[in-house]
């Protein structure tokens, strides 16, 4: 199974996901975690270029390009193998954040996306990507709290010094994605309690995939 996750700064996901990992694991699940950028050596090269925060002057077309390599790379060594090998992927972000970030915040034509995609995904998409949808003023917040408490890295801020509207624009393209592939998304509430944000995770897993994941802080259990 490939299963990405998605959705703005700060709604939670990151987090999320070593939960769901932790549950599939429990449940008999060969599961790998990872995410895009720099889940490779090279791909760590192209993050901090990517998110630091000096690179303001980053062309839109750059910041496209570099997503596709890094993203070329992370299939070359860690999804395409470990889904060859039978294990279920959970990716921190994939194509939809490039089609959202770089073509409706930063206006990029999805056509050249599209291309791009074609070249370097081909035919791949995820069993089910799961999108944590929240207000972009909430997200903006907890990302800044999580910044000056450390949790995350102020090197990697270049998105979170994006406009509110920009973060706006990324959410509406998240759900007019959604909205499109209605069979491939399951929108989940990220305002809620981590329990109930994990609770509604599990519970989609279960339902769209067919699969009866328990473990400990599920519905199921």
């Amino acid at each position: 199974m490939f299963i990405t996750f998605e959705g703005i700064e700060g709604s939670g996901k990151t987090t999320q996901i070593e939960r769901v990992s932790a549950c599939f694991d429990e449940n008999g699940y060969d599961t790998v975690v990872t995410r895009e950028p720099g889940d490779t050596l090279i791909g760590k090269k192209i993050r901090a270029i990517l998110l630091d925060p000096d690179n303001r002057g980053m062309s839109d077309l750059c910041e496209l390009f570099l997503y596709g390599a890094d993203r070329a790379q992370h299939l070359f060594e860690v999804v395409v193998p470990s889904l060859n090998a039978g294990k279920t992927v959970l990716c921190d972000r994939f194509t939809d954040a490039t089609t959202v970030y770089q073509g409706a915040a930063r206006g990029i034509a999805r056509e050249l996306i599209d291309t791009i995609h074609s070249v370097v995904v081909k035919d791949l998409r995820p069993d089910l990507t799961i999108l944590f949808d929240l207000d972009p003023a909430i997200g903006l917040e907890r990302a800044f709290s999580a910044l000056e408490d450390g949790e995350r890295s102020v090197d990697e801020a270049r998105f979170e010094q994006e406009a509110l509207g920009f973060h706006q624009q990324v959410r509406q393209g998240y759900l007019a994605l959604a909205g499109a592939e209605k069979e491939r998304f399951l929108v989940v509430d990220a305002s809620g309690t981590p329990e109930q944000v994990f609770g509604e995770i599990v519970s989609g897993i279960n339902n769209r995939l067919g699969i009866d994941l328990r473990g400990k802080g599920t519905s199921a259990s």
